[in-house]
């Protein structure tokens, strides 16, 4: 019996199975007797079962370690449960629109680190390569008069240029990542520093482009009702053509309950935050963008080539290279993303605070970035995540950080909660691929 395998060496839950075929016995060329049954996987019987069948899988998928999002989601209904106890003013719509707000820049950062991470690398850079973005953006803009929508670019691209080089040095070098990456966040922030030159702090200006990312609301309430019936409809269009596709290439294929079913679950937070911004001051910029840019990522990596190779090279770089891969093209861009999202991410830390100064890309943003993509569900191991994984661990983070101040508590606290909450997603991790391979998953 054989299954079609990812790249990644992982079975397919949908891939289609062979019947076993009894085999010749080389001497009179008729088969010879099968001694078993010719039988299907049972994961493709499934569908015909009903939503039986569904949650049949569903512990199955428990058992083996494939938990994909459920612990970051059931952590975020506790954290949720456990602060509003605390604080009734948790829940409320003006808390959870600026939770969403300032866990734009960590989650955008995080976008990229997601990148990182599925090729098995770590990036230590990302904070000071946001710093120094945010500098190259005032200085261009506020000293030098430059027009600011070209001065953002610049600052992209500078962003983009550092990722390049981190990568260069550790693809076509042979320097370790950590120790590029180190290098970097040192040698960034000194950069950064050189830049913003002895006054330390510039001021943006706040009537400005960089200024609406986190301060500008669509006050309509039809934009963040029309933003989530975007999202439902785009989905289950989506999986009514990849269900199309299926069939037609007389694969498994899901039915449409169970689509319907998928987009009405998906249906009920779109609307929840829609009601939730709409209750505040309306839909964010920031959340647009930090949305688009999420399904942005999810589309490279899981429709493109591109994004198959980054998961074939974070599963094996050797198997990867004798499959014709250019390994090292493939970590220099994936390297020149994560450069380009803490770019980006370091634009919406100066719009919070409309400046850019010593302190930007400072103090505990690095390890929130990467707690959030990996808090969120991507493997530290390589060859497993999703750029949503930076959307969920991005919400853990700043709830956490968003409850704690409600309670007046310090940041020390915040910090070893954080710090605890990171350690039980590794764990998670770490036994979720020890389980799949004892069950032979991985």
């Amino acid at each position: 019996m054989t299954t079609d395998t990812p790249t990644n060496g992982t079975p397919a839950d949908d891939a289609p199975v062979d019947m076993a075929k009894a085999p010749d016995d080389g001497a009179s060329g008729a088969p010879a007797p099968a001694a078993e049954v010719s039988t299907v996987d049972p994961r493709l019987l499934v569908r015909q079962q009903g939503f039986s069948g569904y949650l049949d899988v569903l512990l199955r998928r428990l058992r083996t370690g494939e938990l994909g999002s459920v612990p970051v989601v059931i952590g975020l209904l506790v954290i949720g449960v456990v602060f509003q106890l605390q604080d009734s003013a948790f829940l409320s719509a003006n808390n959870l629109s600026n939770l969403f707000v300032q866990s734009a820049g960590t989650g955008l950062i995080a976008v990229g680190i997601v990148f990182v991470l599925i090729l098995g690398e770590i990036d230590l850079s990302v904070g000071s390569v946001s710093g120094m973005s945010a500098a190259v953006l005032a200085v261009l803009n506020i000293n030098h008069g430059m027009n600011e929508v070209l001065a953002v670019l610049l600052a992209i691209l500078t962003g983009m240029a550092a990722g390049a080089v981190h990568g260069f040095f550790f693809a076509r070098i042979g320097v370790p990542a950590f120790v590029v990456t180190l290098a970097g966040l040192l040698g960034w922030n000194g950069l950064m520093l050189q830049i913003l030159g002895p006054s330390g702090t510039i001021n943006l200006d706040g009537d400005g482009v960089v200024a609406h990312l986190t301060n500008y609301y669509f006050a309509d309430k039809a934009a963040a009702m029309g933003l989530a019936t975007v999202c439902v409809l785009a989905f289950l269009a989506f999986s009514l053509l990849d269900a199309r596709r299926r069939k037609a290439a007389e694969v498994p294929s899901r039915p449409l309950s169970e689509i319907l079913l998928r987009t009405a679950i998906l249906a009920v937070p779109a609307y929840a935050a829609a009601a939730v911004f709409n209750s505040y001051r309306g839909l964010p910029l920031a959340v647009v963008i930090f949305l688009g840019m999420v399904v942005l990522g999810d589309f490279v990596l899981r429709r493109t080539g591109y994004g198959r190779k980054v998961f074939a090279v974070g599963g094996s770089s050797e198997a990867a290279g004798r499959a014709g891969i250019n390994v090292p093209l493939i970590r220099i861009t994936v390297y020149a993303i994560a450069g380009t999202m803490a770019a980006v991410g370091g634009l919406f830390f100066a719009s919070q605070i409309n400046a850019a100064n010593q302190s930007s890309g400072a103090g505990s943003l690095l390890m929130n970035c990467i707690a959030a993509a990996v808090i969120g569900g991507t493997s530290l191991f390589g060859g497993r995540g999703k750029t949503w994984s930076a959307l969920l661990g991005a919400l853990v983070i700043q709830s956490i950080n968003s409850g704690m101040a409600l309670l007046g508590t310090g940041s020390a606290l915040r910090d070893m909660i954080t710090g605890a909450v990171l350690l039980a997603a590794v764990v998670i991790d770490s036994v979720s691929r020890r389980t799949q391979k004892t069950a032979g998953r991985a």
